[in-house]
């Protein structure tokens, strides 16, 4: 049995879904805090029940909270919205989390600097 990931259905919904949810977002969004996010994934379950969303910005920590609640608060909004441009009998439930993969990688090149600094000293 082929895993979500390499099928090729579900792989084709969850760009969808990016595409479509990405313009939701800047276009139908009253919330300036959700405006300037951007979908960086989406991975969808075998079964198309559910979404994980990936999510990056310029979000402070002190704000990721209240941007996680206005997001869950959207989602019925949201899920309304991809429906129709989805054309799937029962649209995904949508869970947003915050990709760490920029972040991690700028603190990964931030050490290699640092190292690269100390064995030029």
């Amino acid at each position: 049995m082929a895993s979500a990931k390499n099928n090729p259905r579900t792989r084709r919904v969850g760009e969808r879904i990016q595409v479509e949810l990405a313009e939701i977002l800047t276009m139908k969004t009253e919330d300036p805090r959700l405006r300037v996010l951007s979908i960086t994934g989406v991975t969808v379950t075998r079964d198309l029940s559910s979404a994980r969303i990936f999510i990056s910005g310029s979000i402070s920590k002190e704000d990721e909270a209240a941007v996680k609640r206005a997001l869950a608060h959207a989602t019925p909004y949201f899920r309304s919205l991809l429906a129709p441009r989805l054309r799937l009998r029962i649209v995904p439930e949508l869970h947003f989390e915050f990709d760490r993969a920029i972040e991690t990688g700028n603190r990964i090149e931030q050490l290699l600097r640092e190292l690269r600094e100390k064995r030029d000293d």
